[in-house]
């Protein structure tokens, strides 16, 4: 396969660089992906100024990898669009270092990379390590480059990406999983500039209540790699015949 490698933690991040020597092994890969850590930057594209790319060369890589200065979607949008030669069979965004469950999927570079892809006509994977101080990448790269091998069998619908989430202490297991209750309880820490002026640091921490046996966010705590199909289809169908009664 011809796969497109990207992420939100940037080009010198050791979780996409360790997928690259993975996938490599047996794929045609081209790492684009940002200059710069761009976390939680949603699915934000460039607009107000130029986009510039630079070749980059890593001794224990001998794929062609660029880097961008712009976000994780500019990275797929830009290398579809303009950089490669020829369209990729997939793009895999990731390994993220971090967990991207529930309502993270909103805010991740991560997973917006990849549904870039989707709205670019290309599947799509996101993959992110749990774990909060260990970041030990061999096996989920492992496990990726396993499922790849799965995925090529199936006809999956060209609205849904997979969102993938292993623990870094994984059992050897998997299961199919929905999209769990992950939210954060935000605080803003206000503090004073050199020059006497006030900002604002966000903070928080994670909450996780209510999830089911089969929500990612329950399957991760077992030791199970979570596998959820992620459908961006937002249109609350449900609710169109009775807005069509409104009398406006």
């Amino acid at each position: 396969m011809k796969i497109l490698l990207t992420n939100d933690d940037g080009i010198f991040a050791p979780g996409i660089q360790r997928l690259c020597q993975e996938l490599e092994q047996e794929h045609e890969v081209v790492v684009v992906a940002p200059d710069r850590e761009r976390s939680a930057t949603g699915h934000a594209i460039t607009i107000h100024h130029p986009l510039r790319a630079k070749d980059m060369t890593f001794s224990d890589l001998k794929s062609k990898c660029i880097a961008i200065d712009g976000t994780p979607a500019d990275c797929v949008k830009i290398a579809i669009e303009s950089l490669l030669d020829q369209q990729p069979d997939i793009v895999i965004s990731g390994i993220n270092a971090g967990p991207n469950m529930g309502y993270d999927v909103l805010y991740s570079g991560t997973v917006s990379a990849a549904v870039e892809g989707l709205l670019l006509g290309i599947p799509a994977i996101a993959v992110s390590l749990v774990t909060d101080d260990r970041w030990d990448f061999s096996y989920s790269a492992k496990f990726i480059s396993k499922l790849l091998k799965e995925y090529q069998k199936v006809d999956i619908p060209d609205d849904v990406i997979l969102n993938v989430n292993v623990p870094v202490d994984c059992n050897g297991k998997h299961r199919i999983t929905k999209l769990g209750n992950r939210s954060y309880k935000n605080t803003f820490e206000q503090r004073i500039d050199p020059r006497g002026e006030s900002y604002y640091w966000l903070a928080g921490e994670a909450v996780e209540e209510g999830n089911s046996a089969d929500t990612d966010v329950s399957t991760v705590k077992e030791g199970i790699a979570s596998i959820t199909p992620v459908k961006f289809s937002l249109t609350a169908d449900s609710e169109i015949e009775k807005l069509k009664n409104w009398n406006l």
